[in-house]
């Protein structure tokens, strides 16, 4: 905390007050503190996530100058930090150091490529995270529903910002390639369709609590009513029309990210961003066929242990076709995967020693976005919100959705995955409020897939079906390696990275055609799974070996994730101290 002391002066001004002699974990907290301030100041959006109060009825604005300036004052912001000196910092402060370097440094980085003028990915984008903001909006409070109609009434000219910015984009053939985006218009178009009354913006005056009286109900109706009908969903036409008419026609023709201007740096860094490793696109993708013969071979053993006569093509052939592993309604999904998650929960206490306190849910993938959405996904709710987080199951077209693949996706996206490990972030005390959020891609998708295998010592795959799913998922992230490089740094076409999951996967033919544009549309992400895992494997190895039979898988899952987020590089430092630490224990 700063400390201040204040000087009586025979001054004109009279009193004024002066900073105390600060150490470098006082200034550390001061830039955390101005930092976080500026953050809420520039996106009201994350504030309303946050739970800070005053911003709820405001809407980012996302302009050139907008970024420009962000990237301006996160220039500042790093300056000070990295005039600190860190060597007089606590063990605690130094991580908060590096982690805020780690944040800092990249959104310096990133904003020199623009990538604002492409805010969408195959799935989602700005016209869909929106409606998240407003559907977990705290509505109790009069104020509370009149930020929210003041927050509908700005929506529309930050879908004009966003509008301008890809057309920048076009003028500088920076836009999303052509080929995916004949997926991306029908979403687009199923949202512009709805009536405003149909809309979920409208959705809260539909039933308003009687506290506020009949006055006040009629009066925030008719309000909300008319800023949906006579701003968001012309906003959403708007922009419907302009992504079908103007941004398809003249998307580029190419593929992958190094044909965009400038594109092979930009995919190199996005490489090193989304591992938080020293690695290569190359190494990657060498890394990735190993892998996929690896799994290969052990799916193959899984082909011969239940007797399948056929070729391995016709095991997949079997796998995808066979009524026997799919579910004939979307509430038999959905209850499968409420069974499984429960199983889990059971397993939870004997392989970590502290658990979150928030609950998560099971619930379907909305309709508008369920077409060409991955086939599940967590969805994480704020701290102290009124609802938990939720697993999202896709049940559009059930004949996709394998019961055997159920197992591991429930790992992934529940517990022990994302939901366990964002929630104990969430949790984390006595750290700097950006911690709290923080969600390197490596680190929170790679525990997700470590999660999957972890279902083999909880017990939770019971059938060799089910382990084949679990083999296909690891071949699905092992695959990402090869087809992202592939894609955009090696030239790989579409088709390429199709046949590379039809053939060495049980995964359906349209999820794997959903998956492949996800990867196109969002250049490296898809790399942070495999590295992750195979990064906590090799410290689990490394822990194993060193601790002997002192070597305590629940303290070792507690050391990697109890820090919350953080860059791999950094987790590699952490628990070679934790094993030092438990080998002095000795």
């Amino acid at each position: 905390m700063r400390r201040w002391f204040v000087i009586a002066c025979a001054v004109g001004l009279g009193w004024f007050s002066l900073p105390a002699l600060a150490g470098p974990a006082e200034d550390l907290d001061a830039l955390f503190a101005d930092e976080w301030a500026n953050r809420m100041k520039e996106d009201p959006l994350s504030a309303t996530f946050a739970g800070e109060p005053g911003y709820d009825h405001l809407m980012p604005s996302v302009t050139p100058a907008d970024h420009d300036r962000r990237a301006e004052q996160d220039a500042v912001f790093l300056g000070r930090l990295q005039a600190i000196d860190r060597t007089a910092l606590s063990p605690g402060d130094q991580l908060n150091y590096d982690l805020f370097e780690f944040v800092l440094s990249h959104r310096v980085r990133t904003a020199t490529f623009r990538g604002y003028r492409i805010p969408l990915v195959s799935d989602s984008g700005f016209f869909t995270n929106i409606t998240f903001t407003f559907e977990r909006a705290r509505l109790k409070t009069l104020e509370d529903y009149e930020n929210y109609i003041a927050r509908l009434q700005a929506l529309p000219g930050w879908f004009n910002q966003h509008v301008e910015n890809m057309r920048q984009g076009l003028a500088d053939g920076f836009t999303m390639p052509s080929i995916i985006l004949g997926n991306i218009e029908p979403i687009i178009g199923a949202m512009a369709a709805r009536t405003p009354q149909e809309s979920i913006f409208f959705r809260p005056f539909k039933s308003l609590p009687d506290h506020l009286g009949e006055a006040d109900r009629e009066r925030l109706a008719a309000a909300a009513l008319k800023a949906v009908e006579e701003g968001v969903m012309p906003a959403y036409s708007a922009f419907h029309a302009f992504f079908r008419d103007e941004y398809m026609p003249g998307a580029r023709q190419t593929l992958g990210a190094s044909e965009l201007p400038g594109g092979e740096d930009y995919y190199r860094y996005l490489v090193s961003y989304y591992t938080t490793l020293e690695t290569t696109p190359e190494e990657i993708h060498q890394l990735g066929l190993d892998e996929v013969a690896r799994i290969r071979a052990e799916m193959e053993a899984i082909i011969e242990q239940v007797g399948f006569a056929g070729t391995f093509k016709e095991f997949l052939t079997f796998m995808r076709t066979d009524p026997q592993f799919y579910a004939t309604t979307p509430e038999q999904l959905l209850k499968e995967a409420s069974w499984i998650a429960k199983q889990i929960d059971g397993q939870m206490p004997a392989f970590f020693g502290r658990l979150p306190r928030m609950p998560y849910g099971v619930a379907p993938v909305p309709e508008h976005l369920a077409p060409n959405y991955t086939t599940g996904r967590y969805i994480g709710t704020r701290p102290g919100a009124t609802r938990g987080g939720y697993y999202w199951v896709n049940t559009y077209a059930l004949d996709k959705r394998p019961l055997y693949a159920l197992p591991a996706l429930t790992l992934h996206e529940g517990v022990p995955g994302h939901h366990h490990q964002i929630s104990l972030s969430q949790e984390l005390e006595n750290v700097p409020k950006f911690r709290q959020g923080l969600y390197p891609h490596a680190f929170g998708e790679g525990w997700g897939l470590y999660s999957e295998k972890l279902g083999i010592e909880m017990g939770i795959y019971k059938t060799p079906y089910e382990n084949f799913g679990r083999l296909t998922y690891e071949m699905w992230r092992a695959g990402r390696l090869v087809v992202d490089t592939g894609l955009h740094l090696m030239g790989w076409s579409r088709q390429q990275a199709v046949d590379l999951f039809v053939e060495n996967s049980a995964l359906s033919i349209h999820n794997i055609n959903t998956e492949v544009d996800r990867y196109i549309s969002w250049p490296g992400q898809a790399l942070a799974y495999k590295m992750g895992e195979l990064t906590i494997l090799r410290l689990r190895a490394r822990a194993t070996e060193a601790l002997g039979a002192r070597f305590d898988l629940r303290r070792f899952h507690d050391a990697v994730i109890g820090a919350g987020g953080i860059p791999l590089n950094i987790l590699e430092a952490r628990i070679e101290a934790w094993i030092a630490a438990e080998q002095a224990a000795e």
